[in-house]
């Protein structure tokens, strides 16, 4: 399998989309880059789902674009009127062969998942690796309505709880995506750490 991050490049502010490519390939959350549809024509035939870790405008912008392109399914925790089904806090889903567990993870979004392999986790907006504010673990905004710090402080803590410690890559919605080094530096679960303890500060994330 393959993991390629299709919106890379893109010069108008969006997530970064993933496109899992295998025997029946998937896309982890679609952006805001016009012509995503075809980045994603060009590596693969047709995609078996798209996945959302939540539905905030620059993950979902061409959403339909791509659902019309390819008539696939559509799993997401919120509501959704092009949802083919929900996506429940502790269920497994498998994702080009491997399993990962839907972990509901809110703060930045009511609707906000991850999902937590064996060796990688797709964490949306929840936690980051690098975003401007901070370079070596960030967490997501909370400074705006329906968000709350309490929650993500308490989503990141269960993000740690249920994480196994093997996994070694973060692929977040924004930012560069993260591999520890197996010869030394921080782990994914440092990482984590790093940003829940700045989260607890309760500081702002971006000073004015």
């Amino acid at each position: 399998m393959e993991i390629h991050t299709v919106t890379d490049g893109a010069t108008e502010f969006t997530c970064n989309a993933y496109l899992l490519e295998c025997e029946r390939p998937v896309l982890v959350d679609v952006g805001t880059m016009p012509g995503v549809d075809d980045v994603v024509a060009e590596r693969v035939d047709d995609l078996e789902a798209v996945y959302l870790t939540h539905q905030h405008s620059d993950h979902v912008g061409e959403l339909d674009a791509v659902l019309d392109r390819f008539d696939t399914e559509l799993y997401a925790y919120g509501e959704h009127p092009r949802r083919t089904a929900g996506l429940e806090d502790g269920e497994t889903r498998e994702l080009c062969g491997e399993t990962y567990e839907v972990v509901h993870t809110p703060g930045h979004a009511d609707d906000h998942v991850s999902l937590v392999g064996e060796t990688r986790i797709f964490s949306g907006d929840v936690v980051v690796y690098n975003d401007g504010a901070f370079e070596d673990g960030s967490f997501g905004r909370t400074d705006l309505p329906g968000q709350s710090r309490e929650r993500l402080i308490a989503s990141l803590e269960t993000i740690l709880d249920r994480m196994p410690d093997t996994v070694a890559e973060l692929y977040a919605g924004h930012g560069d995506v993260y591999r520890a080094d197996p010869e030394g530096g921080d782990s994914v679960r440092e990482v984590i750490a790093r940003a829940l303890e700045r989260a607890e500060r309760r500081e702002p994330k971006y000073p004015e």
